[in-house]
């Protein structure tokens, strides 16, 4: 059994039947016992009536006669003498015992009631069968309710099971409908207790999965960016050799101008620092007019060690110096081969080596780029 409704439904339909039988066997019990309380009263009121009684009325005599009552009565003198009995019978009690007692008489025990007045002794007699007959009819009559009402009550509890574990079904159902791609968050308000928690891992699994995915794609994105950027150099030299005349033509285009007057010590992943040096220059050359110098500079200011790379390019309007380190983001879709994922990198080599970028305007008149490490 895997599902929980079943199991749930099973153990409180298990409980209700307990607690059912428990309940009736107590209503059992406890009904028959007040019905044989009652009927020695009964007995014992009879008894005592007729005691206070000088003589038996014959129209009296007659009634208690009658072969469909079930008490028998008899009296008897001092001396033992029968002086009355209600009606004959085979198996009648032939010895009294004051106040109540059951006695056997040939096949059948009967309960009886005693009193003494006088001279004389009153006896009133029932059967023990018939007695324990009438009982048993009141208190399965007193069961009987509990035992109908049985079914309602377990269709409740089926019921009820049903609505308790509503909440987990519509967890599953808002995990069904999900779109494969989809990793946004479970509604997670309004729910119980005990499914809090699991909705609450569940949207934190689905937070690091997209967090992993983004990791995964930027990581792929950065690459594709390392792998296209040589060879949209490699394509734009070719271009540039085709287009030009003579051998004057051909020479280098872009004056690369480097300033390190002394080593500039600083500590951080080699690989890493030389792919954010190479997407500055490498924009720096791509965004600048032929003709004209990119200058490169790394020196330490305050301490602090610091890379320049200025251009001779159309700049960046100081609106968009933001922006440009966006993922993806570039201000002119339709120009050059770029994917917008240069100064992306850039800036996220930075960050994990505690540094700042930050654009500027060029003495070049163009644009400057400063990455500025934490002091050393």
């Amino acid at each position: 059994m895997n599902s929980i409704r079943a199991r749930v439904l099973a153990l409180l339909l298990a409980m209700l039947a307990f607690a059912a039988g428990v309940m009736g066997a107590v209503t059992y019990h406890n009904v028959l016992a007040e019905t044989e309380a009652l009927f020695d009263y009964q007995l014992r009121q009879m008894a005592l009536s007729l005691r206070d009684q000088g003589e038996i009325a014959p129209d009296q005599a007659g009634a208690l006669a009658d072969r469909e009552l079930d008490f028998v009565i008899q009296i008897w003198s001092a001396d033992g003498q029968t002086i009355y009995a209600s009606r004959p019978h085979d198996e009648l009690p032939a010895r009294a015992q004051l106040g109540f007692a059951d006695v056997s008489a040939g096949k059948q025990t009967w309960r009886t009631f005693t009193a003494l007045r006088g001279q004389r002794v009153i006896q009133v007699a029932q059967p023990r069968q018939i007695r324990q007959r009438l009982a048993a009819g009141a208190a399965l009559r007193s069961v009987a309710p509990l035992v109908g009402i049985a079914p309602l009550i377990a269709l409740l509890t089926w019921a009820a099971a049903t609505r308790v574990l509503r909440p987990l079904r519509q967890v599953a159902r808002s995990v069904r409908a999900r779109e494969p791609h989809s990793l946004a968050p479970l509604p997670a308000t309004g729910l119980p207790e005990e499914l809090s928690p699991l909705v609450q891992a569940l949207n934190g699994l689905l937070a690091q999965l997209a967090q992993a995915m983004d990791t995964q794609r930027a990581f792929v994105a950065d690459a594709a960016h390392e792998l296209r950027s040589p060879l949209q150099a490699l394509k734009l030299q070719i271009r540039l050799l085709e287009r030009a005349g003579d051998e004057t033509a051909r020479a280098s285009g872009t004056e690369l101008d480097l300033q390190a007057p002394a080593p500039v010590p600083l500590q951080g992943d080699a690989a890493s620092l030389a792919v954010l040096v190479r997407n500055l220059v490498d924009n720096a050359v791509r965004h600048s007019p032929p003709g004209t110098r990119v200058a490169v500079s790394a020196a330490l200011e305050d301490g602090a060690p610091q890379l320049v790379v200025d251009d001779a390019g159309p700049g960046i309007p100081v609106a968009d110096r933001e922006r440009v380190f966006d993922r993806f983001y570039r201000r002119d879709p339709g120009a050059g081969d770029g994917s917008g994922l240069g100064l992306a990198i850039v800036r996220t080599i930075a960050t994990r080596h505690g540094a700042a970028v930050t654009l500027g305007d060029s003495p070049l008149g163009g644009l400057r780029a400063t990455v500025r490490f934490p002091p050393v």
